[in-house]
C-alpha cells in the first residue's frame, strides 16, 4: 500500500490532503490492527446493500474460507465466513469463526445481521444444523442443506428412500421429480441426476427441521476420457423448497459460486492466501477490503473482462479507477 501511495502521489493529492505525504508502512498497519472490525463490518454490509440488486429467489451461499498464512506458527488459522450472493456476484457479509468455535456458531451470527427474506440460502454439511434451518425460515427464506453423516439417522433415512428400497415398497411416484445435466470440458465428462421428493413418511425426525417440505439427491457420474476411469458420487439434501426440481437444481449448482466466483478470485486475483497480516484486528479488516474490491469489480460492468483485467485496466486508467471508487 505504501509503495503503491508513493508511485501515485500527485494523482492522489488531487482528492486529498497529504500534508505528511503517503502513510507509512506501519501506519497502515497500526490503523487496520486497530480498527474494531464489527463496526467495519457494519459498514460493509450496509454499504453493500446499496449495490444489491433486487433478484428473486436470489441464491445465498454460505461457506468458510480459510485465511492461510495470517497467523503465526503456534497459532490457528483464522477461518472467515462468507455469504456470497450468486445472481449479483457479490459478497453480502463475513464473520470471523471465533478461534475456540467453528462455522456452526458464526453462520447464526451472519444470518442474523444479513437481508436474507425471499432468498434460497445453501450450506455445506457443516451448516446443516437444526437451529440455522429454523432461523432461516423465520427470516423468511428458503434453505437447501447439504446433509451428510454428522446426522447420522436422517442421513440413513434420507440415502435408504433415495436408493429406492421406499419406491419398491410401495412409494408414491408421483413425489419424485428428476433432471439431468451433462457437462464435458477438458476430457472429463460429469453427469448429474437431480432427484427431489416431497415424500417424507420415512423421516422419523422430520418435523425436528423447521419448515422440511422437501428432500434431495445429486448423483453425479464422472469419466475421465484419458484415464480410463469412473467414479460415482452421491449427495443428499434438506429443503424447505416446494416440489420444483428446476429451482432444487439452481440452488445445489449455485452453492458452488461461492467456491470459484469467491473464494478462487479471492485468492488468485486478490492474493488473500499469500497475505501475511495478523497483528490485532489486520486479518479480519484486511478480508473485508479484500471483499469491498471484488465487490466493486463484479459491481462494474462497462468492461466485459475479468477479474485481473478490471485490475490491470484500473492500474494504467485512472478516470477508470475513479469509476470503480465511485467517486
Amino acid at each position: 500500500m505504501e509503495e503503491f501511495g508513493k508511485a501515485k502521489k500527485q494523482w492522489f493529492s488531487t482528492f486529498l490532503s497529504l500534508p505528511n505525504g503517503i502513510p507509512s508502512h506501519d501506519t497502515f498497519n497500526r490503523v487496520f490492527s486497530a480498527l474494531d472490525p464489527a463496526c467495519f463490518h457494519e459498514f460493509f454490509i450496509n454499504w453493500t446493500a446499496g449495490l444489491r440488486e433486487n433478484v428473486s429467489r436470489e441464491i445465498v451461499a454460505i461457506d468458510g474460507k480459510a485465511l492461510r498464512r495470517a497467523c503465526d506458527a503456534k497459532q490457528n488459522i483464522p477461518m472467515m465466513v462468507n455469504a456470497w450472493a450468486k445472481e449479483n456476484r457479490l459478497v453480502l457479509g463475513q464473520l470471523k469463526v471465533d478461534a475456540k468455535s467453528n462455522e456452526i456458531t458464526a453462520v447464526p451470527e451472519l444470518l442474523r445481521v444479513l437481508d436474507i427474506k425471499g432468498c434460497i440460502v445453501t450450506t455445506d454439511a457443516m451448516g446443516c444444523q437444526k437451529h440455522i434451518a429454523a432461523q432461516t425460515v423465520e427470516a423468511g427464506a428458503d434453505y437447501v442443506l447439504a446433509l451428510k453423516g454428522n446426522h447420522e439417522t436422517i442421513h440413513r433415512e434420507v440415502e435408504e428412500y433415495f436408493l429406492g428400497q421406499s419406491l419398491e415398497a410401495g412409494g408414491r411416484p408421483e413425489s419424485i421429480a428428476t433432471m439431468e445435466t451433462t457437462d464435458n470440458a477438458r476430457g472429463r465428462l460429469e453427469v448429474r441426476k437431480f432427484i427431489q421428493s416431497n415424500d417424507l413418511s420415512q423421516l422419523r425426525a422430520g418435523d425436528q427441521w423447521a419448515g422440511l417440505k422437501t428432500i434431495g439427491m445429486v448423483e453425479t457420474i464422472r469419466a475421465d476420457g484419458n484415464k480410463e476411469t469412473c467414479a460415482l458420487e452421491r449427495r443428499y439434501f434438506l429443503s424447505s423448497l416446494e416440489m420444483d426440481i428446476k429451482t432444487f437444481t439452481k440452488a445445489v449448482r449455485g452453492h458452488w459460486a461461492v467456491e470459484n466466483s469467491c473464494h478462487w478470485v479471492l485468492d488468485v486475483s486478490l492474493g488473500e492466501d499469500r497475505s501475511r497480516a495478523r497483528s490485532g484486528n489486520a486479518a479480519e479488516n484486511l478480508a473485508t477490503i479484500r471483499r469491498m474490491a471484488l465487490n466493486l469489480l463484479n459491481s462494474e460492468r462497462t468492461k466485459k473482462r475479468s477479474i485481473k483485467g478490471k485490475q490491470l485496466a484500473a492500474s494504467w486508467n485512472h478516470d477508470y479507477l475513479l469509476r470503480l471508487l465511485h467517486f
